[in-house]
């Protein structure tokens, strides 16, 4: 049994237009079931959201679902979780799943996704806490992004340190091997 309790997991409203993605978050609700890492993600039934909670459901784990008020009907907040909170808005929705869990992974998935990666991040990155960071990649996905911060490292707007903070692999367990042993990288302030 791992020594994380609760992953949360940034990921899609909608499905993507590769199978490759939903069979990606199917594969990772089952795997953080079997490891017995609970569930934390937006709280919706829709898109790679309501695959990956359905899949850990399937598999016995625990699924907590955080959905603003605003969206729990857009959405479709799922009906069937271990918990779901219902907040005011994003803001509540993101520091409620931060306070949930001990690590972030991030399938693919659009802006709303990105926003909740990029804001994670740079909490990391300003020492607002210490928990590991990945991007799965699934099918080179994120290759375009893991290029672009490379990019801002070259262009002297992000330190080395604080790029080292995004782990990325295309194997859901290997990163979630890489979280159970993690230390988070001490970059310089403002590096």
């Amino acid at each position: 049994m791992s020594s994380l309790r609760r992953i949360c997991v940034f990921c899609g409203s909608s499905m993507g237009f590769s199978p490759a993605y939903a069979e990606a978050a199917a594969e990772l609700g089952k795997l953080l079931a079997q490891r017995g890492i609970g569930l934390v993600y937006g709280g919706a039934s829709v898109g790679t959201m309501g695959v990956v909670a359905d899949s850990a459901l399937a598999a016995g784990g625990e699924v907590i679902g955080v959905i603003p008020e605003a969206l729990s009907s857009v959405e479709i907040a799922h009906a069937g979780l271990t918990e779901l909170h219902v907040v005011a808005d994003m803001h509540q929705r993101k520091a409620k799943m931060a306070a949930l869990s001990d690590g972030f992974l991030t399938l693919p998935g659009g802006a709303g996704t990105l926003e909740e990666l990029f804001e994670v991040w740079t909490w990391a990155q300003l020492g607002l806490h210490s928990k590991p960071i990945g991007l799965v990649d699934v099918g080179g996905y994120y290759g375009p992004l893991v290029s672009f911060a490379d990019h801002m490292v070259t262009e002297g707007f992000l330190g080395a340190g604080y790029r080292d903070l995004l782990l990325v692999d295309s194997d859901a367990s290997a990163l979630l091997d890489r979280f159970a042993d993690y230390s988070p990288p001490t970059p310089a302030k403002w590096d």
